[in-house]
């Protein structure tokens, strides 16, 4: 190691490539290099991925070294979002810290290439940038608040996000760049008493500080003289400044503007790169980091020449401007790169073995367990035993990485079943492992198969809420909850005591007319059908009152019918089901990701009702993608894997398939035979499988519907799983459980209908609650910008070549072919496939069904993408699109041709525009955030 690391003076300018440097050795490198160096280590990472994990293995195998972070921003060149001020404020933290430094403890710096080839502000601009205030100090607040206003912070009444502050009095919030929570200031005149972090949603003190540090929240400070740069360089740079430019005039007016940091170079008289902070420095880069650079370096050069290209036609249409700033003034050009790297010490890890002649690190890939895990019939834990006592035979010290503490406990519990007791195992996200002379690493990847998660930090629940307002259309049908059936004809304005009103006017039979003002739209609701030939009401008629008579008779029927059934269910006994606890580890053992805290309480449930000797009827509420499955295929498990059936029903076709791939993937290596029942299986295939069912061979049933069938006759039923709750009716619900008193129901929801959510808070059947969201889930990002033709070629192209596929929702059906041939012009390299509720059912399906399977790289549709399909792949743009909140596990951009501030739902625009002040009037009372 010695040999290949720089001396302890002046490094000498050189580059050579050191080979035997796998992933996850590489961190143990950078530990020792850092330690032996007498200058710090920058470390430029290929991508993000790899930045997240160096930093995670980093800190695990070298603590004692310190670890700075210099990321990318998070948007991308030349967008018109700007980056968030969590990283932008790690950035500047960082480069704060280096132009302060002072000790020589060991110090690594970890960045990306698209970070690293990026200006940044100068030296200079950060001089004084730190503002640090411990418990016992004196605080001048004016001085503070004068910091705060001049590194880019916002004054609000309550602070909830990054680079907000509040002032009241003695108090002080702050939510600082880069920290995990807000903090509260408590001063007694200028004296501080205390510090504490607080919750940003609840306003509620969580542990105590002894110390503040501030750094800017921005790149581009709005101060008097970088506004005099910016005004005098735009002209300069693009000629004459048009009115309807909005950056130049929000800028010159001192008020930020989204995506004003892609103009940095106007603000600063130079800009200069992280490599300036550093000047004395071992750099090292991963293997393939040069051409990551080329690759980003053409993205951007791609998407510069693609703002060049949309000037004209922009100018000609008049929409917003976007005049870019010419690439080598915001990124290092090749030369500059290799002149750069030229005045240092440069060292190229490869994973490879070393060819004759070449420095080599003494690192190797582990042992990959996959050619034992394609053998049927192989213990693979008897395997690793084996493994793990030749590598300890041969001196070496190892040392097993699991994802997750559950991980941790279940490998461990299985290990000990082959006899090996003494085994250190470590919660870390390392992928791959590695072998040197002295130790080996592990990893639960290796192991058992593909892993798709890391453990990462705590993430804070989100405190977004989403306010909808139905819009309604002329003609549209009503249903008034007095009156009925009527029609919506317009919105009048009408003089009431000499004051305005304005007012939906109601159409009934007989010419009756109904105002109802726009206040108490809370009483009506859209009509079922539209084109289902609705019979308008009449005011005071006894028509209606009937109608909702009889409702309410049924409705008691049906309750009387299932209040039987549920007081049969309690007196009935069942047998309880217990699961040996080494298969069931075994099977848990496949699932890919760390169970989350809420994941893992609802599964203990589901595990307890079934041991218990009275039939379960539980409700797992979840949001999309927080884990509900999981949990049904652990309750599945201890039901087929004790001897007794199951049988899980969707909704839809496309769901029902999805979930038998989930169940046979999850059941490979069990004794579980699994069928499916769905218009997608062949009669003789569906034939076989209810015979198989009614004769016990047949252990798992999927399907949909067609599970309600007379036709079903179950052997030995136990287990019936719900998803999708609440877009079954009640009867259906209820038929499988008038088969036998005694199953088991697990219900799936991430939208509990009010009858099954108030069943449940009133203690008919119990519900358990998944509100952790998994680990590495991106936060929801939802951005409303301008129609730019540029930001969704290269939304959909990025998303394409990632291997990934789009959604582009469009609210009217009416627009969806005009949009469908301007996205074919826009990417004629794209798959587009288009589909809405009025295409017959069986054509949805296909059209769905060929999207899942990948034959399609766009679907572009109406609100029927939320159906409950798992397509992880899947990116959302839309277009003026506002009637529901995004799966959370996509990313959403709103792209409007109109001012945000008007409303980016144009289903009915007179309506919209008049409807926006009792809005915001509701908004404010109910404290939620107003609609775009």
């Amino acid at each position: 190691m010695s040999k290949t690391s720089p001396a302890t003076v002046q490094p000498p300018a050189e580059r050579y490539t050191l080979f035997g440097i796998p992933e996850g050795y590489d961190s143990v490198f950078l530990g020792r290099l850092a330690k032996e160096s007498a200058f710090p280590v920058i470390h430029i990472s290929s991508d993000d991925l790899r930045f997240e994990q160096i930093y995670e293995t980093l800190r695990f195998f070298a603590p004692d070294v310190a670890v700075l972070r210099f990321p990318a921003w998070d948007c991308l060149p030349y967008d018109r979002i700007s980056p968030t001020s969590e990283v932008v404020g790690e950035r500047l933290k960082t480069l704060s810290c280096l132009s302060h430094r002072q000790d020589s403890k060991p110090l690594v710096v970890l960045t990306t290439t698209s970070a690293i080839i990026q200006r940044v502000p100068g030296r200079t601009l950060l001089k004084n940038s730190a503002f640090g205030i411990k418990v016992g100090d004196t605080l001048e607040i004016p001085k503070l608040h004068q910091f705060l206003l001049a590194k880019g912070y916002h004054r609000t009444e309550t602070v909830r996000e990054a680079g907000e502050y509040a002032l009241r009095g003695g108090l002080i919030d702050i939510f600082p760049a880069g920290a995990a929570d807000p903090l509260r200031v408590d001063c007694f005149g200028d004296h501080i008493e205390n510090i504490r972090s607080f919750d940003a949603l609840s306003q509620r003190t969580l542990e105590d500080k002894q110390e503040l540090i501030l750094y800017p929240v921005s790149e581009a400070l709005l101060t008097p003289e970088a506004i005099e740069s910016f005004r005098s360089k735009y002209r300069e740079m693009f000629g004459t400044v048009h009115k309807e430019d909005a950056l130049y005039e929000s800028i010159s007016e001192g008020r930020k503007y989204a995506g004003m940091e892609h103009w940095l170079p106007l603000y600063y008289d130079q800009l200069e790169t992280l490599f300036d902070y550093v000047p004395q420095a071992v750099i090292t880069l991963d293997h393939q980091a040069e051409q990551s650079r080329d690759m980003r370096m053409q993205q951007i050069i791609d998407l510069y020449q693609a703002r060049m290209s949309m000037l004209g036609t922009e100018q000609k249409n008049k929409p917003a401007q976007y005049r870019p700033v010419p690439v080598e003034q915001l990124y290092l050009p090749q030369a500059e790169w290799s002149k750069k790297l030229g005045t240092y010490t440069v060292i190229d890890l490869s994973p490879f073995s070393p060819p004759p002649g070449q420095r080599d690190g003494g690192g190797r890939r582990g042992r990959d367990f996959s050619d034992v895990r394609a053998q049927p019939g192989v213990d693979l834990y008897a395997a690793i035993h084996t493994h793990i006592e030749v590598l300890v035979k041969s001196g070496k010290q190892v040392l097993l990485a699991v994802y997750s503490a559950g991980a941790r406990d279940r490998l461990q519990h299985l290990l000990a079943e082959q006899g090996l007791h003494k085994v250190d195992i470590a919660v870390l996200g390392l992928e791959r492992g590695f072998e040197t002379k002295d130790f080996a690493v592990l990893t639960e990847q290796d192991m058992l198969g593909d892993r798709l998660s890391r453990t990462s930090k705590k993430k804070k629940k989100s405190d977004a809420f989403l306010f909808e307002i139905s819009q309604l259309r002329e003609g549209d049908f009503v249903v008034h909850e007095d009156h009925g059936v009527g029609q919506f004809d317009k919105l009048e304005t009408i003089i009431v005591d000499n004051v305005p009103h304005d007012c939906l006017k109601l159409l009934y039979a007989g010419g009756d007319k109904l105002f109802i003002p726009v206040e108490n739209l809370d009483i009506l609701s859209r009509y079922g059908s539209a084109e289902g030939g609705a019979v308008l009401d009449r005011l005071g008629g006894a028509a209606w009152q009937a109608r909702k008579a009889q409702v309410k008779r049924d409705l008691l029927a049906l309750a009387n019918d299932l209040l039987k059934i549920a007081a049969a269910r309690i007196l009935r006994h069942t047998d309880p089901i217990h699961l040996p606890e080494v298969t069931y580890e075994k099977f848990c053992s496949s699932f890919p990701y760390p169970e989350t805290e809420d994941q893992q309480k609802a599964i203990a449930d589901v595990l307890e009702d079934l041991d218990k000797d009275q039939a379960m009827d539980r409700l797992i509420c979840g949001d999309v993608g927080f884990g509900k499955t999981e949990v049904a295929l652990r309750a599945a498990a201890c039901a087929a894997l004790t001897g007794y059936q199951v049988a899980l029903i969707a909704p839809t076709t496309l769901l029902a398939r999805q979930h038998h791939q989930t169940f046979s993937r999850r059941f490979h290596g069990f004794p579980v035979k699994i069928g499916l029942l769905s218009r997608f299986v062949s009669a003789k295939e569906a034939d076989q499988n209810r015979a198989d069912l009614e004769g016990g061979s047949l252990d798992i049933i999927i399907g949909t519907h067609a599970l309600l069938s007379e036709k079903i006759h179950f052997s030995n039923l136990a287990l019936l799983i719900v998803d999708e709750e609440q877009k079954f009716g009640v009867k259906q619900k209820e038929r499988l459980k008038q088969i036998k008193d005694d199953v088991h129901v697990l219900t799936l929801t991430a939208t509990p209908i009010p009858r099954t959510l108030q069943m449940a808070l009133t203690g008919v059947r119990e519900m358990s609650l998944i509100t952790t969201a998994p680990i590495d889930r991106l936060a929801v990002k939802t951005f409303v910008l301008p129609y730019d033709p540029v930001v969704i070629r290269d939304a959909l192209m990025r998303e394409h070549y990632r291997g990934g596929q789009s959604f582009y929702v469009c609210p009217r059906i009416s627009d969806m072919k005009e949009l469908e041939d301007g996205l074919r012009q826009l990417v004629p390299e794209l798959k587009i496939v288009a589909a809405h509720g009025q295409m017959g059912a069986d054509e949805i399906e296909d059209k769905m069904s060929a999207f899942y399977e990948g034959a399609f790289d766009v679907l572009l549709s109406t609100n029927i993408v939320e159906s409950g399909l798992d397509i992880r792949s899947a990116f959302m743009p839309s277009n003026n699109w506002t009637r529901s909140a995004p799966d959370s596990s996509w990313q959403a951009m709103t792209l409007t041709s109109v001012a945000p501030a008007t409303c980016s739902a144009r289903s009915n625009p007179a309506i919209s525009a008049k409807l926006v002040s009792s809005c915001i009037s509701r908004c404010s009372r109910r404290r939620l955030p107003l609609p775009a």
